[in-house]
This record gives structure tokens, C-alpha cells and sequence, in this order.
């Protein structure tokens, strides 16, 4: 079976290329003539653990190729996957006209029947548009499905979920669409992945449901962390009695300084304006917002008890990107916290494995270092904002001789408060 994947972000270039390593033909196609140039030169524009050696395999076997050409990939392809943003419009809807671009482009291009899979995160009733659209901007007719095949990808560890998924979900009506879904996903089967086979609408709203409910956890586990501190409770013993309990489970029950990325906070206020479009309010979802848009200012706060007053301070960063195994600063809440602590007249120093170049694009004014020791180099506070595993086993002697003042803003709870103290720093946590 060949295929058509447009879009090299990060859902799409693993798409294509997990694919690609099931023995599937595969072109990817994209826009950005210069992420093209790249991926054909064997450089890979995102950072993906695992991911440049699979694509240099499956392009080096002849599976996998880059083109700019939409018109020529979509010729040669039976499958056209749909992979591009759907970046968030002022009101927290989704901007779906980058769909739409591709989704003309593809109308423009068919030579036979194809089966149009949306794989960008967008509302319910996307489907349907996308099959309007492809219709009104057909050259000549063309017999087409359209299906939604929501991606279900942490980034980090995109390829073992995209090879080992917990479902796959297949939005779609038409039985001769479906039966080639399930051919193309045949590998799965193999290892008896569950399939939920469902209509537009459904898929569509799974992807949804799934990354609210999953802030919603968080913004929860956050709110109790900070009941916590103020009844002298400790919130990763509430984690702990929560999570054992197998109906509510112990994943996202980690507190933080609130959930970033490319997902959840987009993902929670679009459905939010879904609701409102279909007239109902989603207390719930709304409440999960605003809870993590307060757990930002608690993080500053945490940071401000530590150091006392900024003005003048050197404070010390462990981690940029919104969470380990990525160099993605998407809605990072390290963004909103370094510009409140540069506002308060605090210098940043800060260390993060691989984020470095993203987070220079966003922040200015930054003093980049070379690792955890010299960020820590003559700093008044050092905060852990990611939980990068190489901070959970630091010297921490070291640091503290490091360091002008011993004070520690742990925003991610990655070290025992009593063993801090007893080691001489002034140490603040989370709920703790």
C-alpha cells in the first residue's frame, strides 16, 4: 500500500514514519521547503527520541521520501493522512485553515479513489466540513472517504505509542474505508491492539475527551498540592492512596507548575468552545483551565518564598521544555515564569538537555549553560521546573558549594524535602 502524509510536524513525521517501518511506502510531504531539505539531507526537524535513526533505516530501504509536491504525492497514494496545526484563534477555537489548504490541495490533486484520514486534533463536525470541502474543489469527480484517526502520541515517547498504542480509534461510514484502515494498522492486530471502530463525530471527540479528562487529572492533583500546603498535608501521600485506587490510577497525579505543550491547552479550550457551539457550558473543563492558569502564579510564588525578594537575584533553571524527552516550549510554563521573574528584576540562568535552541526563539535574555553545576555557578535559587532524569541524581553538596544563597524552589518535587534541609538548603515543594 503506498501513502500520502502531509505534514512533518511532530505527529506527522512519526506517522510516516512508524508506518514506513511496517513496511509501508511512504511519501510525507510538507509546505516548508526547508524542513524538506533538511529531512532529505538526513538532519530531522523535531527532536524525538529514536526518531533519526528510524528514518535514516526506512529511507535508506527505499519506504520513506519528502517532497513538496502534495500533487504528486497525492497521485501515487491510495491513504492521504491529514497532519498539520490547528493553533488556537483568540477565542481558544481551533484554526482550521490549514486543514482546509490541504484539504483543497488534496480535492485538486485526485486521479481515482481515495480514502482522507484526518489525524490533526480539530472539532467535531471537522469531518464532515472536510469532506464538503473536497468536494466543492474537485477538478473532476472522484469517488473519496473521509475519516478521523485521532493520534493518541506523547511526546517522548511517540514511536513505542504509535508501535504499541492502548486503541486505535477509526472514525468513519463507509465499509470499504474502514476495511483498508484496518489493513493499513494490520500490524497491530498482531499484538492485539484494541480498535474502536465508531462514526466521525465520536472519533473526533474521543481525541478530545481524552486530553481534557487528562488535564483535568492534573489540574486536580495541583489544586490538591495546594490544599496541602496550606493543612500541612502531603500531596505525594494523597498521590499515593488516590492512584492505588484502580479506578482513578496513579498517571497524571504528579504535581507541577501546570500542564504546557502542543495538546491540553489547546485541546481544552477548543472543546470548551465546542460546548459553547452546541450550547452547553463545560464546567468541568473551564474549571481545569483556570486551575492551571493559577498554578502558574503558584510556581512563582514557590520561587519568590524560596529567594525572598528578586530584585537583583540570579536564579538558576533546571529544565525549559514543558516536560522531559522533548525540546518542545509550546506553551511552556517556564515561558510565563521567566518573564514574571525577569519583571521582578531577577537574572536567569538556566540549563535544560536539549531545549536550548527552541527556548532562545521565545525567551530573551537568558544566560544558556552548559549544565546543571554551572547554572547553579553563583545563583541566589535554583528551580526545577522539568523532571529531566538526569536532575533526579545530582550532586547535590556540589550544588549547594555552587550556589551564592542554598535555596530551592523544586516545582516538580523531584527530591525528599527532609534530606534537603538536613543538607542545608532552604527547600520549597509543591504540596509538600
Amino acid at each position: 500500500m503506498r501513502i500520502c502524509v502531509v505534514g512533518t510536524g511532530y505527529v506527522g513525521l512519526v506517522t510516516g514514519t512508524c508506518f514506513s517501518e511496517f513496511g509501508v511506502d511512504v511519501v510525507c510531504v510538507d509546505a516548508n521547503g526547508e524542513k524538506i531539505r533538511t529531512l532529505n539531507s538526513g538532519g530531522v526537524p523535531i527532536y524525538e527520541p529514536g526518531l533519526d535513526a528510524l528514518i535514516s533505516r526506512n529511507v535508506k530501504e527505499g519506504r520513506l521520501t519528502f517532497t513538496t509536491d502534495l500533487r504528486s504525492a497525492v497521485e501515487r497514494s491510495l491513504v492521504v493522512f491529514i497532519a498539520v496545526g490547528t493553533p488556537p484563534r483568540a477565542d481558544g477555537s481551533a484554526d482550521l485553515r490549514y486543514i482546509e489548504q490541504v484539504a483543497r490541495g488534496i480535492a485538486e490533486s485526485m486521479n481515482g479513489y481515495k480514502v482522507v484520514v484526518n489525524k490533526s486534533t480539530a472539532p467535531v463536525g471537522t469531518g464532515r466540513w472536510i469532506t464538503d470541502v473536497i468536494s466543492r474543489h474537485q477538478r473532476e469527480p472522484h469517488r473519496f472517504s473521509v475519516c478521523s484517526n485521532p493520534e493518541f502520541l506523547r511526546e517522548g515517547s511517540a514511536i513505542e505509542d504509535f508501535m504499541r498504542p492502548d486503541r486505535v480509534v477509526i472514525g468513519a461510514e463507509d465499509a470499504e474505508a474502514v476495511a483498508i484502515m484496518k489493513d493499513l494498522y494490520s500490524p497491530l492486530y498482531l499484538i492485539e491492539t484494541p480498535f474502536v471502530i465508531t462514526n466521525l463525530e465520536t472519533a473526533e471527540l474521543v481525541k478530545y475527551a481524552s486530553n481534557a479528562f487528562l488535564a483535568v487529572k492534573i489540574s486536580f492533583i495541583n489544586e490538591m498540592a495546594a490544599l496541602c500546603d496550606r493543612v500541612g498535608a502531603d500531596v505525594h501521600h494523597v498521590a499515593k492512596g488516590m492512584g492505588l485506587d484502580r479506578r482513578i490510577g496513579s498517571k497524571f497525579l504528579h504535581p507541577g507548575p501546570g500542564y504546557g505543550g502542543s495538546c491540553f491547552p489547546k485541546d481544552t479550550l477548543a472543546l470548551v468552545e465546542v460546548g459553547k457551539g452546541a450550547g452547553l457550558e463545560l464546567k468541568i473543563v473551564r474549571s481545569a483551565v483556570e486551575v492551571n492558569a493559577r498554578q502558574r502564579e503558584i510556581a512563582f510564588e514557590k520561587i519568590r518564598q524560596a529567594a525572598g525578594d528578586l530584585k537583583g537575584k540570579t536564579v538558576a533553571l533546571l529544565g525549559l521544555s514543558f516536560k522531559p524527552n522533548t525540546d518542545d516550549m509550546r506553551d511552556a510554563p517556564s515561558v510565563d515564569i521567566i518573564r514574571k521573574l525577569q519583571e521582578a528584576g531577577a537574572s536567569v540562568r538556566a540549563y535544560d538537555p536539549v531545549a536550548h535552541a527552541e527556548a532562545a526563539k521565545v525567551l530573551k535574555g537568558v544566560t544558556y549553560c552548559r549544565d546543571a553545576y554551572d547554572a547553579a555557578a553563583g545563583a541566589d535559587c535554583l528551580v526545577f521546573m522539568t523532571e529531566w532524569n538526569q536532575f533526579r541524581n545530582l550532586e547535590i553538596l556540589k550544588i549547594r558549594e555552587a550556589m551564592k544563597t542554598p535555596a530551592v524552589a523544586d516545582l516538580r518535587n523531584i527530591y525528599e524535602p527532609k534530606k534537603m534541609r538536613e543538607a542545608g538548603f532552604q527547600y520549597v515543594a509543591m504540596g509538600r
